[in-house]
């Protein structure tokens, strides 16, 4: 058994796209719903900063010279928490309302990933993935998606991993390193409806891909042949992501949200929207940022 801690009483309503920085040894999350927020702690000291970006934010990465990448409901930015300053790149999306922008993630060459969502009827199966180079380069890579989420990737490097969120499935993708380009796209993983709604995910070092659940109470971690290893159990409905950091990488964090659940509901999980960390002893992988 995994022991489960409350890590900070946050309240978000969609916390989102956890990252751990691994040169700051500090967590970076949002909260993407109507007060954007872009959130930073740092485990070891208990410093806590909040930001406002003034963006509408839905995903992110730290970019290696500092600041981020973000995914928002108007196209691809960057912000520099630093200076306030933020400035647009390119949204593919802009003549295709309201599909939208959702989670994103950065790859190990330092490609950042972002997914999009038809935003008024979530169900129909219009989002897409897309590839951010180094210079700015925008791809589409992939369509037909039920809202583009979670994005990780093997320890070998050789398969991606995308969550078609409302087609309850995760998918999987032959990965090149050497180009970015994607084939051969499969499912992963069929979660069933009373599991809860696949969100975010992370992969560990062992290959396993852990998924949180949205109205689950749960993330799962699957093998990579797809079965399911282990269910954890969490004190709150709407898990949104995860991520491995600490020292070691052997700390699972875990973001929530309270959206969605009416009084009664919030008050049996009081927790929700705060920020949880799972103790293992299995290690993940080292966070990727965008290298642009």
């Amino acid at each position: 058994m995994f022991e489960i801690e409350h890590v900070l009483r946050v309240q978000n309503e969609i916390g989102e796209s956890p990252r751990w920085d691994a040169d700051e040894q500090a967590l970076y999350w949002l909260d993407i719903w109507d007060s954007p927020a872009v959130h930073r702690l740092n485990p070891a000291t208990k410093e806590f900063t909040r930001w406002a970006p003034g963006l509408p934010v839905t995903g992110q990465a730290r970019r290696s010279g500092g600041g981020f990448v973000f995914a928002t409901r108007k196209g691809l930015y960057f912000w520099d928490e630093r200076t306030g300053q933020s400035r647009f790149i390119h949204d593919p999306e802009a003549d295709n309302r309201p599909v939208r922008f959702n989670d994103g993630s950065a790859d190990r060459m330092g490609h950042f990933w972002a997914g999009s969502t038809y935003a008024d009827d979530q169900f129909r199966p219009e989002g897409s993935l897309y590839r951010m180079d180094v210079g700015c380069g925008v791809h589409k890579m992939a369509g037909g998606l039920a809202c583009s989420n979670g994005l990780g990737w093997s320890p070998d490097n050789r398969t991606m991993y995308v969550t078609a969120q409302f087609a309850y499935e995760l998918l999987a993708f032959d990965f090149d390193p050497a180009t970015g380009e994607i084939a051969n796209r499969r499912s992963f993983a069929k979660v069933p409806e009373a599991d809860g709604l696949p969100d975010g995910l992370t992969v560990d070092a062992e290959g396993c891909v852990w998924s949180a659940q949205w109205g689950g109470w749960r993330i799962t971690r699957y093998d990579p042949d797809g079965k399911i290893e282990r269910v954890v159990k969490l004190p709150v409905p709407n898990p949104t992501s995860c991520v491995f950091g600490g020292p070691d990488l052997k700390d699972l964090y875990v973001t929530s949200a309270w959206l969605m659940l009416n009084d009664a509901e919030r008050q049996a999980a009081p927790g929700s929207g705060d920020l949880f960390v799972v103790h293992t002893h299995i290690q993940g992988l080292a966070e990727p940022k965008f290298a642009g």
